[in-house]
């Protein structure tokens, strides 16, 4: 398996890699954790204290996001609010930073959202503010900010934080020595505690997860919810959908460019399925000619039948090229486990 920076990042910080230079490594990002952590507890202060404002939209804000760095799959989240609104009639639109989109083009997310709720219009720009402006000049009629957790520019009526069971606090540690976003503290801000991919973990880790959450929450009577990552079917790269007993009794290379490639493996696994290699790459990767002669290789030397990937991969990789094998992403649906009703009662309190 191919081990890039963020892969080996992740490895680092988690303490998976070990010898003189990895502990001295740590060491010396715990030194610039102590201003980065002062620099986000006065941000949020600020904030809180109403020292710095936050701008209201005309129109009411859904707030989705995290508190860590990589992927918790909020976008499963995202996509199913849209259609939840859509489907009430509220005309929702999604509005995101575009992170890493190039000019003219979507970002991978907005990518992905797209063949998930076409019928939804995605507005990005930097300032989230000018894109939130924008989808109600388009008439827009409730937003979704995406990834919008840690962007306290807007205010919203509904701030949903997702938290991934398999890495909730990210290897216990603000980023660089970590990959947490801001203090735990934060969650008090959340109207609603989802946490996702539950599947994946015990029960017992499911419990103390949430008892940890709630140390950090004035409330306990705060909504808390668990989801996990359904896979649906398989999106092949020339746009045929087939069934996911397409996989059964195949060689299969899973091919990622994700925060958290391990909980798109595990998903997998959840099917029944082992791959024979694996190909990661950094979060937000932008495929080019050579990383595609890399991958058609790799299948060749291990015998793999079938390239599975994930949407936000397969929005990005190149249709003109010749790939050796079948290339399909597993797309995969939420399913709420429990706390369905208690979140459905928050968004029906947003006014029209």
């Amino acid at each position: 398996m191919m081990l890039p920076n963020a892969e080996s990042f992740r490895r680092l910080v988690d303490g998976r890699t070990t010898g003189f230079l990895a502990t001295l490594s740590r060491a010396g990002l715990s030194a610039i954790e102590i201003p980065y952590e002062a620099i986000v507890r006065l941000r949020n202060y600020g904030y809180d204290q109403s020292i710095f404002a936050s701008k209201r939209a005309s129109v009411s804000v859904i707030s989705v996001g995290n508190l860590t760095l990589g992927g918790t799959g909020k976008t499963p989240l995202v996509a199913w609010l849209a259609q939840w609104l859509a489907q009430r009639g509220k005309n929702p639109a999604i509005i995101s930073r575009g992170y890493k989109a190039q000019n003219g083009q979507l970002s991978d997310e907005a990518a992905e959202l797209r063949i998930r709720v076409p019928t939804v219009p995605h507005f990005a720009n930097k300032r989230r503010i000018i894109a939130a402006e924008n989808a109600v000049a388009n008439g827009a009629g409730v937003l979704v900010l995406d990834d919008g957790f840690q962007h306290r520019q807007i205010k919203r009526d509904v701030n949903v934080v997702t938290i991934d069971a398999t890495d909730p606090f990210g290897c216990n540690h603000l980023f660089p020595r970590g990959l947490l976003r801001e203090p735990l503290q934060g969650l008090n801000r959340a109207d609603a505690l989802i946490l996702t991919r539950t599947n994946q973990v015990s029960l017992k880790t499911k419990n103390e997860i949430r008892e940890r959450c709630f140390q950090f929450v004035e409330s306990r009577d705060k909504p808390w919810i668990e989801t996990e990552h359904k896979p649906l079917n398989l999106r092949f790269l020339d746009g045929t959908i087939q069934a996911l007993q397409t996989l059964q009794n195949k060689r299969l290379l899973l091919v990622s460019a994700i925060g958290n490639p391990a909980a798109f493996h595990a998903t997998l696994a959840t099917l029944g399925h082992e791959p024979v290699a694996a190909l990661t790459f950094p979060d937000h990767h932008s495929y080019t000619t050579n990383d595609i002669h890399h991958i058609s290789e790799k299948a060749e030397s291990a015998g793999a039948e079938i390239v599975v990937t994930t949407l936000k991969d397969l929005v990005k990789l190149p249709l003109a090229h010749t790939y050796t094998r079948p290339v399909c992403a597993l797309e995969i649906g939420i399913q709420f486990r429990s706390g369905l009703e208690d979140l459905e009662k928050i968004l029906q309190k947003i006014p029209n």
